[in-house]
């Protein structure tokens, strides 16, 4: 697989990364260490070295579960971890419940991270939210001085506003910003790329595949566990859903005409945005993971880049990316 910069702080990773959110059960059942030991190793062997974890994903599971995973390649990859939850309140609340980006919390975090995860540095501390009363250069701030103390490689910041993107990257440069991004997701476009493109950022689209809507994973609201986090999300919602599905229906055929996968095209047409793009892709499936994987090797032509976004216009897709409360902390 081919590589990609982020930044301008020499942070090189693997063209398409893994997000490991799903790994804790945030759609189905947590896996087991060995399952998710086999798919890391897979990943490796399959060239991905770009790991996406946060301390809320499974109150701080995933990242023992990542790390554990990780450690006999830890010289090959590259990790990212977040900070900016409430933590305590989360684990009462048994969700993220609020933000806390207070210098103190984000060191305390920093700390207990690198604990978890069995490294010495973090390569990528994403500030997972922006909290709004903390103010942005004082967050900048503080990573900068672990960054100063080694302990961290690179700042990033998530769902961040371009205002907000500014004024951090005058206190310490951020390497990357990280917001969904994806075939019926666009608003990157228009808001954060070309603030990031101007200071030279890197972007890193999380949930690049629509939560698997767009790997047609997802048949109808029956086809998602009680539990899953998607049933909470209004374009996975009754006639917005049913509104929707044809949209993968059309890709998915384009797809078998090419000889891809609906996943494939998709990831493959985010890859073409733009060499500074890094999608992170999640799954618990040794043939998903080789699947997205597989993208990075998929040519696209203008045409076909041309027909994939006429396959899943943004203007028809039915409903927001989050309810009321999630829409409330992005783009801040």
């Amino acid at each position: 697989m081919h590589r990609r910069k982020l930044g301008t702080q020499g942070l090189e990773v693997s063209a398409i990364g893994f997000g490991c959110m799903g790994l804790s059960g945030v759609y189905n059942a947590p896996v087991e260490a060995a399952q998710a030991e086999a798919l890391v190793a897979r990943a490796v062997e399959l060239g991905v070295t770009f790991f996406d974890t946060a301390e809320i994903y499974g109150m701080t599971a995933n990242e023992v579960l990542v790390g554990a995973a990780l450690k006999p390649f830890r010289g090959r990859v590259q990790i990212a971890t977040k900070f900016g939850f409430d933590l305590e309140a989360a684990r009462a609340a048994g969700r993220p419940a609020g933000t806390n980006s207070r210098p103190d919390n984000i060191r305390a975090v920093a700390d207990a991270s690198l604990k978890r995860l069995g490294v010495d540095v973090i390569d990528l501390f994403y500030q997972h939210r922006v909290d709004p009363n903390v103010p942005i250069e004082d967050v900048a701030g503080a990573v900068g001085e672990l960054v100063k103390a080694g302990k961290v490689r690179c700042f990033g910041l998530s769902e961040a506003g371009p205002e907000t993107i500014r004024r951090a990257h005058v206190v310490h440069p951020v390497t990357a910003l990280q917001s969904e991004y994806s075939l019926w997701t666009r608003d990157p476009e228009t808001s954060v790329l070309p603030v990031c493109r101007e200071l030279g950022i890197g972007f890193v689209p999380y949930s690049p595949l629509g939560r698997g809507f767009l790997a047609g994973a997802v048949k109808g609201q029956d086809s998602l566990v009680e539990n899953d986090f998607r049933r909470f999300m209004p374009r996975f919602q009754g006639q917005a859903l049913q509104k929707n599905l044809p949209l993968v229906e059309t890709l998915t055929r384009l797809a078998a005409e090419k000889g891809h996968t609906p996943a494939q095209l998709a990831l493959a047409w985010l890859l073409a945005q733009g060499p500074d793009i890094v999608p992170i892709p999640g799954t618990t499936k040794v043939h998903r993971l080789e699947e997205n994987a597989g993208a990075a090797d998929v040519t696209l032509g203008p045409d076909d880049l041309a027909a994939i976004a006429a396959a899943v216009p943004e203007t028809a897709v039915e409903g927001a990316r989050y309810d009321e409360r999630g829409l409330s902390m992005v783009g801040l």
